[in-house]
């Protein structure tokens, strides 16, 4: 059902966004590419997807926090690739830092790469998808878009957003064919938490495995972090017809951190 239609995915050259490009790939799904790489490393990447999953792929490196740069870009990826049947809102920064002294350019940056970039896309989505009566969103959010941590001020004020954007779109796409989803993970096996963890070990002379066990369970009690590719299966189900009933929700993958 899926095959040949066409995914955006913002922040798809690394963690959750490069493992859900796989998953969808696979599928036969072409994909518009986004992310923080130069275009010659951006060309690589599409030619590499081309080879192995024998789609069609195109890639930008636009300016998510320039609402012209992304009309433009996705303009473009639909003009290479055909108009956009899913969208994947997934590109996000992170500052922590509490709201006494978070830095205004830090708080507009969070705001406008994780929050304002999703609405911007989604409003050049929806035409196309509403004249075919199909469409699919589906917005990263966090657990934080469900709770609240210190010195997160800016990051869970954008992933509430995303939430409560889902949910409006969701309601006013019922009657068109179209879902609109968030998912909230809670932790997720990237880089950048390994490098937290390894900085706690350092810190506190434990092993690896011990820091990490730490971290995990201070916030959720399933002591594992998820892989990037569980939330990229978790996508393709929610692209797939056994999911078109699902919409305006606010899907946790988060360890039971949320069920406290």
């Amino acid at each position: 059902m899926l095959a040949n239609k066409v995914a955006l995915i913002t922040g798809s050259t690394s963690g959750i966004g490069l493992a859900a490009a796989r998953v969808l790939a696979e599928q036969g799904i072409n994909l518009i590419l986004h992310g923080l790489m130069s275009e010659e490393d951006g060309a690589a990447l599409v030619k590499e997807f081309e080879a192995e999953y024998k789609i069609n792929a195109y890639f930008s490196n636009a300016d998510l926090r320039d609402p012209d740069a992304i009309s433009d870009f996705m303009a473009t990826g639909a003009a290479a690739l055909g108009s956009i049947d899913i969208l994947v809102n997934n590109a996000g920064i992170q500052h922590t830092e509490g709201a006494a002294t978070f830095p205004t350019n830090k708080w507009n940056d969070i705001i406008a790469i994780n929050l304002s970039s999703a609405f911007h896309a989604i409003q050049q989505c929806l035409p196309a998808m509403t004249e075919k009566k199909w469409g699919r969103i589906i917005n990263i959010a966090s657990v934080h878009g469900l709770v609240g941590s210190k010195n997160k001020s800016a990051y869970c004020a954008a992933k509430h957003g995303i939430v409560g954007l889902t949910k409006v779109v969701a309601l006013e796409c019922a009657e068109d064919g179209i879902t609109v989803n968030s998912i909230c993970p809670g932790w997720v096996d990237t880089p950048l938490i390994g490098q937290q963890i390894t900085d706690i070990a350092e810190k506190e002379g434990v092993s690896f495995d011990e820091a990490q066990y730490k971290l995990i369970t201070a916030k959720q009690p399933l002591p594992a972090m998820a892989d990037p590719r569980q939330i990229g299966e978790f996508i393709l189900f929610l692209c797939s017809d056994a999911a078109k009933g699902i919409t305006g929700s606010a899907l946790p993958m988060d360890g039971a951190w949320t069920a406290q």
